[in-house]
């Protein structure tokens, strides 16, 4: 079915279909209900391509998202579904791209051919040549993730360096004072992925501050490696009675490690983090965590999108968030082997 066979059934001209269609030129409203008619009657639905030459929109949002690894992790799916499911709420479909650089072909593609109307940008790095290249062609975009230099940007991030001193502040608190962090991999880290740099800096500043003994990992997105981490950890400082982890893919691995040191979680070792809330409730005991809320962030990433395509030259927007920690049973005061974990801490998670 096509517009000529509509326009014959409706006993108007193509092009009177085409107007009717794409609103370019006024149409009487006797003719567009006659056409409109017609289409309900076809159930027909106009080509992507031809509308997108016709009203110049695709109804398409490329996702820029390279996996960090050799895989996408638990977290990184949440967002892909966020944002999924956000853009859908719009009527726009996602294209995703799984793109590391401005030069990559993948990028080049979703640019060159305009097979989108704008993107939005994750595994954001603090030097990023793909934020630059869009800001030159002011191609509309958003990023999930924070620049070094953000202004000018628009852009929807999560407060690492906040949220790590939080973890830190919470487990001084309970009175540990050799510490651990569990960062995200080394190679990502030497490309500047905000997150591990913003959290690994949020980190020793707070540890700093409180005059604690840390040492600092790097660790691969998986169990196994999680597990390898563990037993560094223990084998560089026994005396060590908690960590913090930016690394929710190798949370498992954490835990199997500690049980099979003899460690109880929590009696006799802490472990909190920077996880999204359906992870951190996957282990036992469940973790005390600031949960990342990738639902929402992806929502708000589409809807900063879908207000910089609606209205043009309308200033750079952000949202920077900071989620409260959630208190699971994960974290107890230190010392306490024989004694039970702090009050309070329990599976039903309370904000701190």
């Amino acid at each position: 079915m096509n517009i000529g066979e509509i326009a014959k059934r409706a006993g108007v001209s193509r092009s009177t279909v085409s107007y009717a269609l794409s609103g370019k030129r006024p149409v009487s409203e006797d003719t567009r209900q006659k056409i409109q008619r017609v289409i309900d009657e076809l159930g027909y639905q106009p080509n992507a391509s031809a509308r997108a030459l016709a009203n110049g929109r695709t109804n398409t949002i490329g996702l820029v998202f390279p996996p960090a690894g050799n895989h996408y992790t638990g977290m990184q799916l949440d967002f892909i579904g966020s944002v999924t499911e956000a853009a859908a709420a719009h009527d726009y479909d996602v294209l995703l791209s799984p793109s590391g650089a401005d030069s990559d072909r993948s990028f080049q593609r979703l640019l060159g051919e305009r097979r989108v109307d704008g993107a939005i940008l994750m595994e954001i790095r603090l030097r990023d040549d793909r934020l630059d290249h869009l800001t030159a062609l002011d191609f509309p975009s958003v990023a999930i993730g924070r620049a070094a230099h953000p202004q000018g940007h628009w852009w929807v991030g999560l407060d690492h360096t906040v949220l790590s001193a939080a973890c830190v502040h919470h487990l001084a608190d309970l009175g540990h004072r050799r510490i651990a962090l569990v960062n995200r991999p080394e190679q990502l880290l030497r490309a500047g992925y905000e997150s591990a740099h913003r959290g690994l800096d949020g980190f020793t500043k707070a540890a700093a501050e409180r005059g604690l003994t840390v040492r600092t990992y790097c660790c691969g997105d998986d169990a196994a490696s999680g597990l390898a981490c563990l037993e560094r950890i223990l084998h560089d400082d026994p005396a060590t009675t908690a960590l913090v982890t930016l690394n929710e893919a190798a949370l498992g691995g954490l835990y199997r490690g500690l049980a099979h040191a003899g460690r109880h979680v929590p009696r006799d070792f802490s472990v909190t983090g920077v996880v999204a809330s359906r992870w951190a409730e996957t282990v036992t005991p469940q973790l005390t965590a600031a949960d990342v809320p990738a639902e929402q962030m992806g929502r708000l990433a589409v809807d900063l999108l879908v207000e910089r395509l609606d209205h043009p030259g309308t200033p750079a927007r952000h949202h920077l968030l900071a989620p409260p920690i959630s208190l699971r049973g994960s974290t107890a005061p230190a010392g306490t082997r024989h004694a039970d974990p702090a009050p309070g801490v329990g599976d039903t998670p309370t904000d701190l």
